[in-house]
């Protein structure tokens, strides 16, 4: 790692990367950098970039497409849920005198499906997203640590122009939470009590991490949707399934009943349980999070891990107020899972007691590749080994 911080240039070279995995892999390094810098200025205790390291190395995976196709063809090929609906495809057939065997029609699915653009569609999604939050958060804090450049002194001329680049206003289209985080992390430098700090980082992790995932929300609900056209599916699958007369047949009779056909009750009900299952399969992606040492925690699960003593009880009356916004059990990690990941307060709800929980977590600042893919990374190949 290079002994000097990052740059708001190098940011926006990695922002230029074209390459969406090339660039995830980059900006999850520079993650890693920038954490390491706020520390040496801050003091023990995770920062917001810290716990950034592992979300965009974690968003690698759906940005790479790691597994997620693989599980819906093992889905499509043996679960007695579509067993049970391809049987239904294969009565509705049987009516028009076409006999179809389970594993043809599992093949006509897929290729109907496409379900390759679909995680292609959830991948971009993630991209754009893990793009979008270090083009800017990425951005402000190379610009603090410029500013700091010469040391923990905070010159007050020089934050007040720190702060003029920041907008007023709520998230997504204000950054008035990004200010008043970058003030705390500012104010935690002259605490001179561990407790007093620890508080100081924790309230300005906690404000970047609403201003993010805010502005998130559009992407991960349309990653986690991996929405495709419902219409165009059926269409080629009625194509794989019927010869060209009995399509003209099928339109004469829908058109005469007008109702569904047996068919395409089948059908209909076949692509609620592939979108069903694929946002499953994209969500417990996104709801895991793979951390130094082999810890996986899923996030749809209450965390296990205590407070450290700094965080146990909470003195700081800005940092009680805003858990009181976004913690409806306050002190406690119950009720920590998050049910819903494309659900805002649910999900801050996890990340207010992760970010608590795992303050003091040294493992946090492991390195999260090798030198060998960094180097590669930077020479802009794809490294080699797991990612």
């Amino acid at each position: 790692m290079s002994s000097s911080p990052p740059t708001a240039a190098d940011v926006a070279r990695i922002t230029a990367q074209a390459d969406d995995v090339l660039r995830n892999l980059r900006i999850t390094q520079c993650y890693h950098e920038l954490s390491h810098a706020v520390r040496r200025l801050t003091g023990p205790g995770a920062n917001w970039c810290t716990f950034a390291t592992w979300a965009s190395k974690q968003a690698g995976q759906t940005i790479r497409k790691e597994d997620v196709g693989g599980a819906v063809r093992t889905w499509l090929g043996g679960s007695a849920d579509v067993h049970s609906l391809l049987a239904g495809i294969a009565a509705a057939l049987r009516r028009t005198g076409i006999v179809r065997d389970a594993a043809s029609l599992a093949g006509s699915v897929m290729r109907a499906l496409d379900a390759g653009a679909a995680f292609d569609r959830a991948a971009k999604a993630v991209a754009i997203g893990n793009r979008m939050v270090f083009e800017e958060i990425g951005h402000h804090f190379a610009r603090f640590l410029e500013m700091m450049r010469d040391g923990a002194a905070v010159d007050p001329g020089r934050f007040a122009a720190f702060e003029e680049g920041l907008g007023p206003g709520e998230p997504p289209g204000g950054q008035g939470l990004l200010r008043d985080a970058f003030g705390a992390y500012r104010d935690g430098l002259g605490e001179a009590a561990a407790k007093a700090r620890a508080e100081r980082l924790l309230h300005a992790n906690l404000l970047i991490g609403l201003h993010e995932q805010t502005r998130l929300q559009p992407q991960i609900a349309a990653a986690l949707d991996a929405a495709f056209d419902a219409d165009a599916v059926r269409r080629r699958l009625l194509s794989e399934l019927l010869p060209a007369a009995w399509l003209r047949v099928r339109h004469r009779l829908a058109a005469l009943f007008g109702r569904q056909l047996p068919l395409d009750e089948a059908i209909d009900a076949l692509l609620a349980g592939v979108r069903r299952e694929m946002r499953r399969v994209i969500t417990a992606t996104a709801m895991t999070l793979h951390l130094p040492g082999g810890l996986t925690l899923r996030l749809g699960r209450d965390l296990a891990a205590a407070y450290p003593a700094t965080l146990a009880t909470l003195m700081s009356p800005a940092l009680v107020a805003l858990l009181r916004r976004i913690d409806p059990t306050p002190d406690s990690v119950a009720g920590s899972g998050a049910r819903d990941w494309a659900d805002l307060p649910d999900r801050m709800h996890l990340i207010a007691e992760l970010f608590r929980s795992y303050h003091e977590w040294e493992p946090l600042f492991d390195p999260p590749f090798t030198p060998a893919q960094v180097e590669a990374m930077q020479a802009g190949r794809r490294p080699s080994g797991p990612l």
